[in-house]
């Protein structure tokens, strides 16, 4: 008896960066015999070593990017955990028909000056703010929202250049560590909203226009040293349920204006004293900080492997709404003040509860104060007993992981 085998057709993708946290997926599709191409302008980043091919391009540089695509005949590009490549890879797909959302959408949801806009006039909850060039008009704003108020670059990501001002004699320094974070030299200055409990984090994913999954987490900020960059999300979400039906409904609202159809969101969502939705940020990628990886082990959906075979054009019909089993979390390895590195102390208590732990520099390498997630260490993720013990141990992490510096 003959048996005819069906062969794995190998497909062309191209990965806009290679950092650390852009890794999961290269590794799926090295596991799927794919011929993987890497662009990123650091050449020594460690997602280069499972290509194929990598180029030294700038994952802004839409247009080189582009004919690069057209001269390697790629079959699907990817843009995991970036909001700044986002663009780049619905241009891309947008000019070479392959899969992907609308190019001016994406670009509105990765540049926080066009989001505020399209959500205000489409008549979402939105922050009083406004974007600036000059240093000079943006003080006048600052003098009439009076502090405390957000200054922020509008295409930086991952809370670099971000300030929370409290003083207005601390608005030059401000303004001016925004700006140099910013491609575009804009920055945005707006209104704080008092949040009513935590900042919902966490990833969902679009399957023809619709919001067919997304798991909902808490975010967690280190008061010891920046109360902006998120240094971990608990799973599940301690919010109610009729708040996580609102943001999902007021999700695929937004979605549907901008004519998003497929791919992975990234979540940053809150809620006000008064109970009021207002979206931070919807970012059109997966989420760093291994949110996916912690997604699959507390739900069994893998949206890094769901990712990848969108780029390409595979069906996903079976991806569905799963509920968190467990406590999970993830956390960012940073550390409370510059100095060299010198390793990590773990205490006997959290020892059991860390699945996977990776360490992304070497004794005696620099380190900085964590002031972005540029300035992270490596990744921990860990397992809970109790919701209880988890939002207890992430919120004073400080007493079960240190950074040793000297």
């Amino acid at each position: 008896m003959i048996v005819w085998m069906k062969a794995k057709i190998m497909k062309r993708v191209l990965f806009l960066g290679a950092a650390h946290t852009q890794i999961p997926p290269l590794e799926y599709a090295r596991s799927q015999g794919h011929h993987i191409i890497t662009c990123d302008y650091l050449p020594n980043n460690p997602g280069h070593v499972l290509a194929d091919e990598c180029h030294p391009i700038s994952t802004t540089d839409k247009d080189a990017i582009l004919q690069l695509s057209k001269e390697l005949k790629i079959d699907g590009i990817v843009a995991y955990a970036s909001d700044p490549a986002a663009p780049t890879a619905a241009y891309v797909a947008e000019n070479l028909n392959l899969p992907g959302n609308p190019y001016e959408s994406v670009n509105i949801l990765t540049r926080k000056d066009l989001f505020r806009k399209f959500l205000e006039k489409n008549g979402f909850n939105v922050p009083r703010s406004q974007s600036f060039h000059k240093k000079h008009e943006a003080r006048c704003w600052v003098e009439e929202l009076q502090a405390p108020v957000f200054i922020k670059p509008v295409d930086s990501s991952g809370s670099k250049g971000v300030t929370k001002l409290t003083s207005p004699a601390e608005f030059n320094q401000a303004f001016d560590h925004a700006l140099s974070y910013s491609r575009e030299k804009i920055v945005l200055i707006e209104k704080e909203i008092i949040r009513s409990s935590h900042q919902i984090a966490g990833d969902g994913f679009l399957v023809d226009g619709k919001l067919v999954f997304r798991s909902w987490a808490d975010e967690h900020f280190d008061k010891l040293c920046n109360g902006l960059v998120p240094i971990g999300q608990t799973f599940p979400t301690t919010q109610s349920n009729e708040h996580l039906l609102i943001a999902h409904n007021e999700t695929q609202r937004l979605v549907s204006k901008l004519g998003m159809k497929h791919g992975a969101l990234n979540f940053d969502l809150i809620f006000d004293e008064q109970g009021d939705f207002y979206f931070l940020e919807l970012g059109p990628r997966n989420g760093g900080c291994q949110i996916p990886e912690v997604i699959r082990y507390a739900t069994g959906v893998d949206l890094i492997k769901y990712t990848v075979d969108t780029a390409l054009g595979l069906p996903c019909e079976d991806l569905c709404m799963r509920s968190t089993n467990g406590y999970w979390s993830s956390y960012m390895i940073h550390s409370l003040a510059d100095g060299i590195f010198r390793g990590i102390w773990l205490s006997d208590r959290v020892k059991p509860k860390i699945i996977e732990k990776n360490i992304w520099v070497q004794d005696g390498a620099t380190i900085r104060k964590f002031r972005g997630s540029n300035d992270t260490l490596g990744t921990m993720i860990l397992k809970f007993e109790s919701m209880s013990e988890m939002n207890d141990m992430i919120e004073n992490m400080e007493e079960d992981i240190r950074v040793i510096y000297n």
